[in-house]
């Protein structure tokens, strides 16, 4: 799984202005950081630009760059819809749920997202584009609250399937 990275507005700032004086294999590693490339494509070009083993982590420790997009958390081993995936309720929860989600956290950038929604048939095909969704959430506002959605996501299957 891999994270994709961009520069902050200090990032683009060292660029302009050399204020911070990177090291010469660290700048070289900024001025690659794209918004495009994710992280295993960046330290495969680490050698070759003798840059650090750790050069992303440093980047993004002084604020010069940040994770925009790709793989936010492990995925779960085993669906959690998993046996329910022809619940009409569940459909309906997950379906309100991710509708609500894209119009509040997405608006217009979250049109073609919400087509997807209204194609799936059943809790699982809505379950599968959990990483989809989140992924736009990262884009549109931050990683932070894409987990956090994730997160709440989770929470909301696993309570309704705990028996009352």
């Amino acid at each position: 799984m891999a994270y994709i990275h961009a520069k902050t507005a200090a990032g683009r700032q060292e660029i302009e202005d050399r204020a911070r004086r990177l090291l010469p294999g660290l700048r070289s590693i900024l001025l690659m950081v794209d918004g495009q490339r994710d992280d295993n494509e960046l330290t495969a070009m680490l050698p070759g630009l003798r840059a650090p083993d750790d050069a992303l982590l440093q980047l993004a420790e002084m604020g010069l760059i940040e994770v925009v997009g790709g793989a936010l958390a492990p995925s779960a081993p085993r669906a959690l819809t998993a046996g329910r995936e022809q619940d009409p309720l569940l459909y309906k929860q997950l379906y309100d749920w991710m509708s609500e989600s894209v119009r509040k956290h997405l608006g217009l950038k979250g049109y073609f997202m919400q087509l997807k929604i209204e194609r799936c048939t059943d809790a699982a095909g809505l379950e599968k584009l959990w990483p989809d969704m989140a992924a736009a959430v990262s884009k549109a506002k931050s990683p932070a609250l894409a987990n956090r959605w994730m997160e709440e996501t989770r929470a909301l299957l696993q309570s309704d399937a705990q028996p009352a």
